[in-house]
């Protein structure tokens, strides 16, 4: 199993410092991502999940070191990430990508999609013309657009062809891995339902492994082999998808699942009514970050903060109700 690991992030840290005075003087830091650890199997899908501001997109920046580590590891295929220089995590870039929330931001609006979609081929030596355009129009192709379209520019396309395009960019090099941050919040209902289907196509014909980042709980469930739940810069719950959204086990990942809207109107559920707001980063509780809204919070939880505890070989959960000693 462990020959299978392609992606183990250890105790991963981002911290962005709070200047204030006339000096500008660091008086603190904001604990966007705080000691997360998972690992990814070649292959699969792992989704991660969470409020807003709850540190997803940041684990993701910072794996990819689009935003520079301030501790921990990532190892992917037994190489770590943060060790590298500049120029090694450059071509390292080649089998790990992203796909980017807003299709239109993430897209140079003065260059024609064809010439985005190759920007990448150049600098990792493909150098000659004719095989660019070759396999920018494949890779078209196998996004659903056509290699007209790819001499345009665009503005000249709808959200879900610009999603498309976004995914292109990302595969043209045949990577490994791709983190897709919040890939479809920007799209309505049935261009999700498309750009999903394209994602789960393309694993399968190129064996890709997934990193799915989103806020959208039945999106992720669809998609996702195993799911991990974020809070304030932690992972507090990360198991197989079913087991995790039919049997969830960390109080909030239970206030999360009961605030999926059902289509049956007359099926019983529970509602968890958080009370209180999400604590900031820049001062989190010293003991368990959910303790402060937890319906189920004891004394030990507002002063040690809680290790993932191993449930199962495939189920996790970061709890003092699960503490085994």
């Amino acid at each position: 199993m462990e020959q299978a690991t392609l992606l183990e992030v250890k105790n991963l840290k981002k911290y962005f410092e709070i200047r204030g005075g006339l000096l500008q003087r660091v008086t603190g830091y904001v604990k966007a991502v705080d000691d997360v650890s998972f690992a990814v199997q070649r292959g699969e899908t792992l989704g991660i999940v969470g409020e807003s501001g709850c540190g997803k997109s940041t684990t993701g920046r910072t794996i990819l070191r689009l935003l520079e580590p301030t501790a921990g590891q990532v190892m992917f295929d037994k190489i770590d990430l943060a060790k590298l220089s500049r120029e090694e995590m450059r071509r390292k870039r080649k089998d790990i990508q992203m796909v980017f929330q807003d299709p239109y931001a993430s897209l140079n609006p003065r260059m024609a999609v064809a010439d985005i979609i190759g920007e990448a081929l150049p600098a990792h030596g493909v150098t000659d013309g004719a095989e660019i355009r070759r396999r920018v129009n494949e890779t078209l192709e196998l996004c659903g657009l056509t290699a007209e379209q790819g001499q345009r520019y665009p503005h000249e396309f709808s959200g879900g062809q610009r999603q498309r395009v976004g995914i292109a960019r990302a595969l043209i090099l045949r990577p490994k891995l791709i983190i897709a941050d919040e890939p479809v919040s920007a799209l309505d209902v049935s261009i999700q339902a498309q750009i999903i289907n394209l994602l789960q196509d393309l694993q399968v014909q190129f064996g890709l492994t997934y990193v799915f980042i989103s806020h959208d709980l039945s999106v992720v469930r669809h998609i996702s082999n195993r799911v991990g739940v974020m809070y304030l810069g932690r992972l507090v719950e990360i198991g197989f998808a079913e087991e995790l959204y039919e049997n969830p086990r960390h109080p909030y990942t239970q206030a999360l699942l009961s605030s999926i809207p059902r289509t049956d109107p007359l099926a019983k559920r529970e509602r968890v009514i958080l009370q209180g707001d999400v604590p900031s980063p820049a001062n989190p509780p010293p003991g368990c970050a959910f303790a402060p809204r937890c319906p189920k919070a004891m004394e030990v939880c507002k002063t040690v903060r809680p290790e993932m505890t191993e449930l199962s070989k495939s189920y996790q959960v970061a709890c003092h109700l699960f503490r085994t000693e």
